[in-house]
């Protein structure tokens, strides 16, 4: 694949990728986005109204 190559150990073995973001830049953007957005899926949620509301008086939340 163009624009991505693969390192490798001394067997052979694929050890890490290295991706030009030029080319592949929005891409890699999508796939970033779905590991944190999967990494978050049983984290507590807020109602939108309540964050909203809160947003609208300044309030910060921590994270």
């Amino acid at each position: 694949m163009k624009g991505v190559k693969f390192v490798v150990d001394d067997s052979g073995k694929k050890k890490a990728v290295l991706i030009d973001l030029e080319q592949w830049g929005a891409l890699w953007e999508d796939f970033y986005d779905i590991l944190v957005s999967e990494s978050r899926k049983n984290e507590p949620t807020v109602p939108w109204s309540e964050l909203k509301a809160e947003m609208e008086k300044g309030v910060r939340r921590g994270g």
